[in-house]
Order: structure tokens, then sequence, then C-alpha cells
């Protein structure tokens, strides 16, 4: 049985404003039902990325399929089968929310009968069925966020293009989003692009991430593979606060010495307590723990810790400055 055909495969894409290449020979291939997450600073080409992807832009060079389908010549079908969140809503501030949502519909396809199911539906699910019939200029930041992303959802796509989708969302909002990304794949089976520059978010919902610079791709992988190539594993200790000068020295003595000491007041560390790290795998755990209990030293917590995306970003970022 041949392998499922992605849901985006761009070939060599390239996108130039006059002298400037936004995108350079972008290789992109995101698998049907999976979270890609899309990063890079500002400029570095991922809404022009999108824009390609959707057909509402042409590219200079390359090819792609989206869903199966040519981004240029399919661009009206692709359109009804994608849902485009963007950094700055679109939306009409002059109109109701409901009203907004009516018109994206029509322009979606959605079907008459189902309209207005469709628009209750996606109001109640951002928190917005009180609010349907007031006008969008009376809408603060996040309701005017969750209204873009109910907009978004309304036709149901296969593909979601969600461009910092968290802006502008309380945190229990911000919550609740990221649980309904996470379920658009694994429980719908839809598939997700998402541009964020929150990392945070993207470790804890992509399965694979994408980093962008100047346009061209500087690394991908899983969030584990990425940790594993640019970022250094550690394990965290936590001992008693009276007893982390003698457990350094006991790690030092034993060719394990710690890269930073966590005082007793800072936060998360329980009160009463001091955080080691150490800059060694989890294979050294158990080394790591004799040396500990033979220093007569109370080993509160003993945690391998993988390098965060926040620190595989930077070390991308500055092997790019590097080269």
């Amino acid at each position: 049985m041949s392998e499922e055909a992605p849901a985006i495969h761009a070939r060599g894409l390239v996108r130039r404003f006059g002298d400037e290449v936004a995108v350079d020979r972008l290789a992109l291939r995101v698998a049907r039902g999976t979270i890609t997450a899309l990063l890079g600073h500002n400029g570095a080409g991922k809404t022009t990325v999108v824009r390609l992807l959707n057909g509402v832009l042409a590219a200079d060079a390359g090819e792609a399929t989206v869903l199966g389908l040519d981004p240029w010549r399919d661009g009206d079908a692709l359109r009804r089968r994608t849902g485009v969140s963007t950094e700055r809503p679109s939306l009409d501030p002059r109109l109701s929310g409901r009203a907004n949502l009516r018109l994206y519909a029509a322009l979606y396809g959605v079907p008459v009968v189902r309209e207005e199911a469709a628009i209750d539906g996606v109001l109640a699910r951002f928190g917005l069925a009180a609010r349907g019939d007031d006008r969008v200029a009376t809408f603060s930041r996040g309701m005017t966020q969750r209204l873009a992303l109910a907009r978004c959802a309304l036709h149901d796509p296969d593909l979601y293009f969600l461009d910092e989708p968290s802006a502008g969302l309380d945190p229990l909002a911000a919550r609740d989003l990221r649980a309904w990304i996470a379920d658009l794949a694994r429980v719908h089976g839809k598939t997700v692009l998402l541009c964020t520059h929150d990392l945070g978010e993207a470790q804890r919902l992509a399965d694979r991430v994408v980093v962008l610079r100047d346009g061209a791709v500087a690394a991908e992988g899983t969030p584990s593979e990425l940790a594993a190539r640019f970022g250094a594993d550690r394990l965290e200790i936590d001992v008693p606060a009276a007893q982390a000068q003698g457990a350094a020295r006991a790690l030092a003595e034993a060719d394990l010495p710690c890269t930073s000491v966590l005082e007793a007041d800072a936060s998360p560390l329980p009160v009463g307590a001091a955080r080691l790290r150490l800059n060694v795998g989890a294979d050294a755990a158990p080394r790591v723990a004799r040396t500990l209990v033979a220093a007569e030293v109370d080993l509160l917590r003993l945690e391998p810790v993988l390098a965060s995306l926040e620190e595989v970003y930077a070390a991308v970022y500055a092997r790019e400055r590097a080269a």
C-alpha cells in the first residue's frame, strides 16, 4: 500500500518582491492529520509561505500541492478546504459578529440550509454566543481574535493555517485554544500549520517544527529531534538548600560539575529546597544518584530535562548568524 499523500508538499518555492527574496527555495512536507509549527523571526517568510500555499500569491519558481491541488491553478477550490486565521483579523467592524460569519459562509460555499447552525456552532465554540449580534467594533481584542478563529472554522476545513492564533487571548482562552488545536489533529484528523512566536505553545502542540530564516529552512524535525541536535540535555536535582553546596562539591569530585545552583526562593522550587543543574544526559542519572547518596545528601528530585524549543530556536539562529 502506498504512503498517503501529504497535505502539503512544496519543492523549491521562490517568491521575490523586487530585489528581495522573501521565500528562498523552500521545501516543505506536512503529513495529513498532524500539527507543524512554522517558526522564525519577523520577516523570515512565514506569512508569505502561507499566502503561497493558499494560492493568494504566485510563486516565481518551484511547485506545490496542497490537499492534492495546485494552489495557483485550483486556488478557489483549495481555499474552500482551508481555514486561515491571520495575525490581523480581516473582519468588518461595522457588522455584527454573526453578519461577518454569514458573509464568509457565502464565500466558503456553506449550504444555506446549514448556514445558521454552522454559525451558531462556532460562536458557541469560541465563547461568543451572547455577543454574536453585537458590532465587531465593540469587541475587545481577544473577542475579535476569537471571532476570527470562529470564521476560520466555520466551513469545517481540512487544513488550518493559524498565524499567531493566541495573540490577544487571556490565559484561560489561550489554554482552551491550544486544546482545540490539539483536538483538530488528534481527534478530527485535520492538518494544522501553526505560525507562532510562542515557542512554549509550539513545543506543546507540534508534531514537527520548521524554523525559517531569510525565507529558507534553517532547521526542521520533531521537537525531540531538534532538542537532540541543537540543545543540551541536562539533569535537574532538587536537594535541601542547606545541603546544596555539599552536593555540588560531591558531584564535582565525581567529575559531574554543576552548571548552576538555584537558591531556595527561586520559583517554582519547593520552600527550603535548592536546584542543581548538570549538563549531562539521562544515562548519567544512576551515577549522580549514587554519588549524592554516598555523600549523605537527601535527594528530593532527580529528573532528566530535554532542551526546550526556546533553546533550540536560539541555537539555530546563533548558528545561522555564525555561518
